[in-house]
C-alpha cells in the first residue's frame, strides 16, 4: 500500500510540472528598412520580456547580444551576409532562427 500510495503521489508530482511545462516561442520579420524584429513569448502566455537574443554571423561568431523588451521584442540593424539570430531563454528554451528564414 506504501508504494502505491508514494508512487501515487510521484506521479501527480510530475502531471503537475507537465502543466506548468511552457514552450518558447519566437518569430523574427525583416522590416525592409534595413532592419529585423523579432517576437517572442512562451506557450503559456508568459512574456519573454528580458530573455537574451544573440545575433552570429555566417561563422557563428557572437556580432549582438542584447535582450527582449518589455513588449517581448528584440529589434535589431539587419547584418550583411548570413546571419542567425538565438532566443536564450535557458537550456531546453532555446530557438534558432537561420537569417535566410527571415523574410518581409
Amino acid at each position: 500500500m506504501k508504494k502505491l500510495i508514494t508512487f501515487s503521489a510521484f506521479g501527480l508530482i510530475c502531471m503537475m510540472g507537465a502543466a506548468s511545462a511552457h514552450t518558447p516561442i519566437c518569430a523574427c520579420y525583416d522590416n525592409g528598412d534595413g532592419t529585423v524584429l523579432c517576437e517572442g513569448g512562451f506557450s503559456d502566455g508568459s512574456s519573454a520580456s528580458g530573455v537574451t537574443m544573440k545575433v552570429y554571423d555566417g561563422d557563428k561568431t557572437l556580432i549582438l547580444e542584447g535582450k527582449m523588451s518589455e513588449d517581448s521584442e528584440f529589434e535589431f540593424d539587419k547584418p550583411d551576409g548570413d546571419y542567425s539570430v538565438l532566443f536564450a531563454a535557458g537550456p531546453g528554451h532555446e530557438i534558432e532562427i537561420n537569417g535566410s528564414e527571415i523574410v518581409e
